[in-house]
């Protein structure tokens, strides 16, 4: 499976596929490119990573998740390269028998790629500047660079 990928993310191909006789549930989470960050605005992001050492530790926190929750389906797929305003830079599906599960895992699953893999992503502004930085910003809301918000949430 293509866990990293330079091409778009096509959402409703995943979405088909994931289709499971043994859920009831499936759940598809994008994070999507916005048009604005601290208060200016975005024209793209570009994203680099250690691809196959991002891939690797992606199918870790997939695994961890399906036996967590005994999933049918877990999956996720991060975009490298440029990325525009409103495409999907990440994907995460998960399917189970109940709606919980799903919804939990799906979020564990997001929450531990933002803050665990090696990617990073590049913010172009419309004003010609830019801004590197990793995909986990909790710091701004915990103080605290080792503590992420998923942490004190129960999921």
């Amino acid at each position: 499976m293509d866990f990293i990928t330079k091409k778009e993310i096509d959402l409703v191909a995943l979405l088909q596929k994931s289709h499971c006789p043994s859920a009831g549930a499936i759940v598809l989470f994008s994070g999507e490119v916005r048009n604005h960050n601290v208060g200016k605005s975005v024209s793209y992001l570009e994203y680099e990573a250690h691809a196959s050492l991002a891939a690797k530790m992606i199918a870790e926190i997939l695994l961890a998740a399906r036996n967590r929750w005994s999933l049918s389906i877990a999956y996720a797929q991060h975009r490298i390269g440029k990325v525009k305003v409103t495409e999907s830079a990440v994907v995460v599906i998960t399917a189970s028998v109940h709606r919980g599960e799903a919804y939990a895992s799906n979020r564990y699953i997001i929450d531990r790629i933002k803050h665990e893999v090696p990617i990073w992503k590049c913010e172009h502004f419309a004003d010609g500047s830019k801004e590197w930085g990793g995909n986990c910003n909790c710091d701004k809301e915990t103080g605290d660079v080792n503590k992420h918000i998923y942490e004190f949430e129960s999921i």
